[in-house]
């Protein structure tokens, strides 16, 4: 068994997905007419199927699903992985099919489709004019995974980079690219470095898991690792990590008790929010310690997304993995549900835009 299992969850549940897309529940079969306009607002892709991208507005008046199917007629596939935005264009990543499509991320309308020189796809970065696309590969070859490098000019794939297994989230810092690996199918403990003025990489060694990382106020890189589940059969221990990013060394290490696996962080206004045993913490980005007491109670949903802007905390709900998910959308200054909009089938990520 290798690669992500997260994504491995996915495939258990993939005949249901696709039964799904016909039926009566599915909010593609009723097509919205284009709004046009998807500034300020919210944006939430959903995996599939059918994938699809949703729009609710800033002050929550005005909802959209399926906003690329309604603008392109023309539907995404079934697994859409992740979005990347670099200036007016969003980069909707389908890793299944190898593709990657261009859009104005104001209007949606295609532009272009990159559909060769990827293999499973799963997030981008930007810097210096390029894209850095993370690639899975097979999941039955653990030394063929790779970053593809985009020419944003051309939409092309002009090089990759060969890197360890199962290569996840992106960070790009001051002409960097930090690359998360959380070992696909399997497990990894590695963020990779790249200059990209050379394209060499370095790696630094984390505990297990490593997933969403950011680049906190001091200047440091913050990454989550999960740690090991206890179905693996060799559990570990999950852990928040600072790297100084001068000398790729991890100065703080915050553990977390034996058993817990957070997952879904998040950071805004020099606070860290992450979610754990369906509770969502907040902890500042200067804490030596974890927080002792939730802010949230999530309940029964299944999570599988969060983001926090503001004053709102933004978590999907992705259901039976089959059902269309829901935005639960919680007010931050009183810690209680404010909304809940339908999304996508497997509503995973959320986007500001």
């Amino acid at each position: 068994m290798k690669k992500q299992f997260k994504f491995l969850a996915f495939t258990l549940f993939l005949g249901l997905l696709i039964t799904s897309c016909s039926s009566d529940d599915d909010n593609s079969s009723t097509p919205q007419e284009p709004l046009g306009d998807y500034e300020n607002g919210i944006l939430v892709s959903a995996e599939g199927g059918p994938s699809s991208v949703s729009y609710i507005s800033n002050d929550f008046s005005t909802v959209e699903n399926n906003i690329y199917a309604n603008v392109n007629t023309e539907s995404l596939g079934v697994y859409l992985q992740s979005i990347g935005f670099d200036g007016n264009q969003a980069y909707i990543i389908s890793d299944n099919v190898n593709t990657i499509n261009v859009v104005n991320r104001y209007t949606f309308e295609k532009e272009t489709a990159i559909t060769t020189g990827l293999y499973t796809p799963r997030y981008i970065g930007f810097a210096n004019g390029k894209g850095y696309v993370s690639n899975w590969g097979s999941g039955s070859d653990a030394i063929d995974d790779f970053i593809a490098v985009i020419d944003l000019s051309t939409n092309t794939v002009e090089s990759t980079i060969p890197v360890g297994e199962g290569p996840e989230q992106i960070v790009s810092n001051n002409g960097k690219i930090y690359v998360s690996h959380k070992g696909g199918w399997s497990f990894n403990n590695i963020i990779t470095v790249i200059d990209t003025n050379t394209n060499l990489t370095t790696t630094i060694t984390v505990n297990d898991v490593p997933d969403e990382m950011f680049i906190n106020n001091s200047g440091e890189l913050v990454v989550l690792c999960e740690g090991k589940p206890g179905w693996s059969g060799s559990e570990t221990n999950a852990t928040i990590s600072k790297i100084d990013v001068t000398t790729n060394t991890v100065t703080e290490t915050l553990n977390f008790a034996a058993g817990v696996h957070p997952s879904q962080m998040s950071s805004d206004n020099g606070e860290i929010y992450y979610q754990a045993n369906n509770e969502v913490f907040v902890m500042s980005e200067t804490s030596s310690s974890l927080p002792t007491a939730s802010i949230v109670n999530l309940g029964t949903i299944n999570t599988y997304g969060m983001a926090v802007k503001g004053d709102k905390l933004y978590v999907t709900d992705a259901k039976d993995f089959a059902s269309l998910g829901d935005l639960n959308v919680y007010d931050l200054t009183t810690n209680t549900l404010e909304n809940t909009f339908t999304v996508g089938v497997n509503a995973s990520k959320i986007y500001f835009n």
